[in-house]
């Protein structure tokens, strides 16, 4: 979809910008008053509305969304790692402490290779869903939003352009720009 990693603020049918964070987050702050309709900001890998906190100056929101920096201590900061909980039957649990490197190893193996297995059906399965978040919240009164719905899940990519031909411009270009790799072709 993006790199580097973009964010898009619409107001109502308008796209005013596609940027990376720090630019929208100014973009925001410049306007965050009065705003009618009201500015939606969205991610576009995920397709997510997203809601900034603009209280203090453009520094202060700035410096509130800036990444943090890496953890130090045990386990594996630098990789990112999240812990969060997952829930088994005790077969399962069994079977992964029997697992070189534990359960939590045996695990990300596991995911690493289904994701392995088919990465273009999983950048398609990522493509449908941003886009169907995104025009949920931005095209769900517009016609044709819920063919166009159905033709982005079906694959049809005829079908999809077609029911998105009489919305707003923006609207249109934003959309297809975030589905165009459900209906990418296999290398």
């Amino acid at each position: 979809m993006s790199d580097p990693h973009t964010l898009t603020v619409f107001q109502g049918h308008e796209r005013l910008l596609t940027a990376p964070l720090p630019e929208v987050l100014a973009l925001l702050k410049t306007r965050e008053r009065g705003a009618a309709p009201p500015l939606l900001t969205f991610d576009d890998q995920t397709g997510r509305q997203i809601d900034f906190d603009l209280r203090g100056s453009l520094q202060d929101v700035l410096e509130r969304y800036a990444p943090a920096p890496a953890k130090t201590g045990p386990g594996r900061p630098k990789l990112g790692v999240v812990a969060r909980e997952v829930t088994l039957l005790p077969r399962h649990w069994e079977w992964l402490e029997g697992q070189r490197g534990g359960a939590s190893a045996a695990l990300r193996r596991l995911i690493d290779e289904a994701r392995k297995a088919d990465p273009d059906g999983e950048r398609r399965r990522a493509a449908m869903a941003a886009t169907d978040r995104f025009l949920g919240v931005i095209a769900g009164d517009l016609p044709g939003y819920e063919e166009a719905g159905r033709a982005l899940y079906a694959g049809n990519g005829e079908a999809f352009e077609a029911q998105l031909k009489n919305w707003p411009e923006d609207i249109r270009s934003h959309t297809l720009y975030l589905a165009a790799p459900a209906f990418a072709e296999n290398p």
